[in-house]
């Protein structure tokens, strides 16, 4: 989080989910982020005002007459006091009246009175959640631009099924501190990025595909350091059980031809950091069918080459990034192969890293060992984990792309 304390009003609104907002408040005073709360009379039907205010370490405001607070018109104060407007869980009747301006309680009268950002996590039930009107005003309040965390899916209280449960009050601590991150102005703020991370996984048949052994985790922690220094990032990955980091535009893909179109899709960008390992064929017969290994389908598969999405992105006409940086995953001469390959594909930046079997193999592995090479030539790093990789790249990147140039001319 950013020096300065960030605060947020937090509006708990009834439904079995509130409980979670207590949980909430607990993650978010783990990251620095403090609390004020208004509690709605239906949330106090399942969590009380005391269990707020012992939380927060402030009283938990319930009522829009309370004349002390009203005195100084408090929903006013309060609604424009805090740096963000959270409202967990946000019930249908909530999202409602925001969407239509309907100021009966104090929930409600502060969501309108507020000058400040507000962020929504719905809870509800699947058929309110799916319900026309729902839907009318989920899209209402987007236009107005509230932000949306989830809802997930999920067993409801009720027993049913489906798109409507909160999201986990870390996943939407995550998206707060996201946002804090994003609103204070680092040295890429303004600046786009583009990262791809993980494999591609490029289909032989139905049940079968070609793959390699990425987790994705150092593209992950790239694009959450580069979203930490104030950058707006699109993070186009293959699959990766990695966790998203927040505050990112996630696109998920699995072929490269997929990530190719949606790397494509990103630009322009100022930076591009092409830290996926993209599978470099595929089969060249598409079948729907399982191809059976008696009658030989497997023995001789033909293959195809795919898109070089590196390469594409480095040698583009026009809008090319201004830094177009690539990575290179050897088991020998690691060095040698990676200046050729950053000769052959035209990048500015290539990060190279030694992937051979062991017990620190850095393919899948928590910690890597880099050389960055440049044009200014090659440096070798210590040893760490990815995501101190992760934050002096970032770094590296925040001193080169000063200045407000977004895409530089082809040469």
């Amino acid at each position: 989080m950013a020096n300065d304390t960030k605060r947020i009003l937090l509006i708990i609104g009834g439904g079995i989910a509130a409980y979670k907002s207590l949980e909430l408040i607990r993650e978010l005073a783990k990251r620095g982020v403090e609390t004020r709360a208004i509690l709605t009379r239906a949330g106090a039907e399942f969590i009380t005002p005391l269990s707020v205010a012992s939380l927060t370490g402030e009283k938990c405001y319930t009522d829009l007459f309370d004349l002390t607070d009203e005195a100084e018109m408090g929903h006013i104060e309060l609604s424009r006091s805090a740096d963000l407007v959270v409202v967990a869980p946000a019930t249908a009747d909530l999202m409602a009246k925001a969407a239509n301006g309907l100021a009966n309680d104090l929930a409600s009268t502060a969501l309108l009175a507020t000058d400040k950002p507000v962020m929504f996590a719905p809870a509800m039930n699947v058929r309110m959640w799916e319900h026309a009107a729902t839907q009318r005003n989920l899209e209402t309040v987007k236009k107005d631009g509230l932000m949306i965390v989830g809802p997930d899916k999920g067993e409801m209280a009720c027993g049913e099924y489906g798109p409507g449960r909160m999201a986990e009050p870390a996943a939407i601590a995550d998206e707060v501190e996201a946002y804090f991150l994003k609103s204070t102005r680092g040295p890429m703020t303004g600046k786009r990025v583009l990262v791809t991370a993980g494999p591609t996984v490029e289909a032989i048949d139905p049940v079968r595909y070609i793959a390699n052994r990425s987790s994705g985790k150092q593209g992950y922690a790239i694009a959450a350091a580069l979203r930490n220094l104030g950058a707006d990032v699109t993070l186009v990955t293959g699959p990766s059980s990695e966790k998203p980091p927040a505050g990112v535009n996630l696109v998920r893909v699995e072929s490269a031809r997929q990530m190719m179109a949606a790397s494509e899709k990103a630009l322009p960008v100022d930076c591009a950091v092409c830290c996926a390992a993209v599978a470099d064929y595929r089969p060249s017969i598409e079948t729907d069918r399982k191809i059976k290994k008696e009658r030989g389908g497997l023995t001789d598969l033909p293959l195809t080459e795919n898109p070089d999405i590196l390469k594409t992105i480095s040698q583009m006409k026009e809008g090319r990034p201004r830094l177009v940086i690539g990575f290179a995953a050897e088991t020998d001469d690691v060095l040698g192969h990676a200046e050729a390959k950053m000769a052959r594909k035209k990048c500015d930046w290539i990060v190279a890293n030694d992937v051979s079997p062991g017990e620190h193999c850095a393919m899948g592995g928590e910690r890597n060992t880099v050389i960055l090479i440049t044009e200014k030539g090659d440096e070798t790093w210590p040893e760490m984990s990815k995501a101190d990789v992760a934050r002096e790249l970032a770094s590296r990147i925040a001193q080169t792309l000063r200045g407000p140039t977004l895409v530089k001319a082809a040469e």
